[in-house]
């Protein structure tokens, strides 16, 4: 597997790209978000539906773990948690050593409600998935898990420049 990043130079171009087709592939509702549907008839915000699948994949998280999950922070992740607690689907428990700590975890309903948003995924996922052909669902997953992989990699120093824009940040042999 090759750790060879582009110089930033080579990929403006294909930055465009992936930018305009993520536009357009937005621009497609059925496309969008394969939850947002669902969020209406179970009168609940896309961040209160995205905080069951990660609770109901995921197991117990602390407020911190969630808020991050949900790209949100702290602050904004206590609303969410309140209306979903207040409902009945999550249930907030502190931690015996830390008392600061505080963990959300599904209670029976929100384990139902997270079922029935992981079913809808999963059809709508089908859906998606139909519209390619074999090779071509092997190429996007090999691709995906190559970038997830690459993410959960320390970062090489030509791509911790690209990502945080320091280039004055400190690399052993100018790397």
């Amino acid at each position: 597997m090759s750790r060879n990043i582009p110089p930033e130079e080579e990929l403006v171009g294909d930055v465009s790209q992936l930018q305009q087709l993520l536009y357009a592939l937005g621009r497609r509702r059925s496309l969008r978000d394969p939850i947002a549907s669902t969020c209406e008839e179970l009168q609940l915000t896309p961040p209160q539906v995205h905080a069951l699948l990660w609770l109901g994949q995921d197991g117990q998280l602390t407020m911190g773990e969630l808020a991050r999950r949900l790209g949100v922070t702290e602050k904004t992740v206590t609303g969410v948690v309140d209306r979903l607690e207040r409902e009945g689907h999550v249930q907030r428990e502190r931690i015996t050593l830390d008392r600061r700590v505080v963990r959300c975890r599904l209670t029976g309903q929100g384990q139902e409600t997270y079922q029935r948003l992981d079913r809808f995924l999963h059809e709508a996922m089908l859906h998606i998935l139909g519209m390619l052909d074999g090779s071509d669902r092997k190429a996007l997953f090999r691709i995906l898990e190559k970038v997830v992989r690459r993410l959960d990699s320390p970062p090489t120093c030509t791509a911790r420049r690209l990502l945080y824009r320091k280039e004055d940040s400190i690399c052993p042999l100018g790397k």
